[in-house]
C-alpha cells in the first residue's frame, strides 16, 4: 500500500510538471496581451509592468480595428448550427444503420468510418471549387460541409452506443403506437445523452478552432471567423500587430476552455459508452 501511495504521488507530481509545459504558452500569450506591441518581441517572457504595460489597448484594437466581435458572431453561428445538425443527422443515421442491417446500411457505415482516415488535403481544392459553384460559401452553406466532415466520427460513436441499447425498449414503444420518429426522439435520444454530450464537445472544439475549411469555403469579403480575423491581423510587407493578435487569441481561447472544463467529465463517459460494444 505504501508503494502504491508513493507511486501515486510521483505520478501526480510528474504529470503536474508536464501540464505546466502545456499551460505555459497560454500564460505567455496572456501576459503579452497586456504589453505594448513594441515590447512583445523584445521581452516576451517578462511580466507587463511600467512602460511595457498597455492595459486594454490591445483588446480594444482587436475589437474596433479588426472587427473581432463580428467574427465571434459568425463563429458562434457556424459552430452551434453545425454541431446541432451533426448531432441530429448522425444520431438518426447511426440508429438506422444499427437497426436495419442490410448491405446498403453496412456500406454507409464503412464509408463513414473510411472518411475519418482520408486526409483533408486530398479533397480541399475540389471542395473549394464545388462549394463555390453550389453557393455554399456562406455561414449557412458551410454547415452542410461540416456535416459531411464531422459525420464519420459521430456515426462511429453513435453506432457503438446504439448497439448497447436493448431492442426490447424500442419494440415496446412500437407496440404502444409510436412511429419510428417518435420512438427515436422520445425513447432512443434520451438514452443516447452521454454520447450526444461527448460528440457535441468534440465537434464544438474542432469547429470553433478550425481555420482551413472556413478559409477555403467562405466568401471572405463578407464572412470571417475568429481564426481568419487573427490571420488577417498580419498585414502586408510582414507587418504584424502582435498586441492585437495576443489579445484576440486570449478572447478566442477563453470561451472554449470554459466550455471544455465544464463538460470534460462527460467526454470519457460518452466515449466509453460508445466504444465498449460494437
Amino acid at each position: 500500500m505504501k508503494e502504491n501511495k508513493k507511486l501515486d504521488r510521483f505520478g501526480t507530481l510528474f504529470f503536474s510538471i508536464v501540464s505546466l509545459f502545456y499551460i505555459a504558452p497560454i500564460i505567455v500569450v496572456l501576459f503579452n496581451s497586456f504589453k505594448k506591441k513594441s515590447y512583445i518581441n523584445l521581452k516576451p517572457f517578462e511580466l507587463p509592468a511600467g512602460k511595457t504595460f498597455a492595459g486594454l489597448k490591445n483588446y480594444s484594437a482587436a475589437i474596433d480595428q479588426y472587427g473581432f466581435l463580428k467574427a465571434v458572431g459568425w463563429t458562434v453561428l457556424i459552430t452551434i448550427g453545425s454541431v446541432a445538425v451533426i448531432l441530429v443527422c448522425t444520431s438518426m443515421c447511426a440508429w438506422f444503420i444499427t437497426r436495419v442491417k442490410t448491405r446498403v446500411t453496412q456500406g454507409i457505415y464503412m464509408l463513414c468510418v473510411f472518411s475519418m482516415v482520408v486526409p483533408f488535403q486530398m479533397v480541399m481544392f475540389t471542395l473549394a471549387l464545388i462549394s463555390d459553384r453550389m453557393h455554399l460559401n456562406t455561414p449557412w452553406g458551410i454547415i452542410i460541409i461540416y456535416l459531411g466532415f464531422g459525420a464519420g466520427l459521430a456515426v462511429f460513436m453513435f453506432c457503438g452506443f446504439v448497439k448497447a441499447i436493448p431492442v426490447e425498449i424500442e419494440e415496446a414503444a412500437l407496440i404502444d403506437g409510436c412511429g419510428p420518429l417518435r420512438t427515436f426522439f422520445s425513447v432512443v435520444l434520451p438514452i443516447m445523452k452521454p454520447t450526444y454530450i461527448s460528440v457535441g464537445i468534440l465537434e464544438t472544439m474542432w469547429i470553433w478552432n478550425d481555420f482551413l475549411l472556413p478559409y477555403l469555403v467562405l466568401d471572405l469579403n463578407k464572412y470571417k471567423t475568429i481564426s481568419i480575423v487573427i490571420q488577417y491581423m498580419k498585414g502586408s510587407y510582414g507587418r504584424v500587430d502582435m498586441g492585437a493578435i495576443m489579445a484576440a487569441l486570449i478572447m478566442a481561447i477563453i470561451p472554449i476552455i470554459i466550455f471544455y472544463l465544464s463538460c470534460q467529465k462527460h467526454i470519457i463517459k460518452g466515449v466509453a459508452a460508445g466504444a465498449v460494444k460494437g
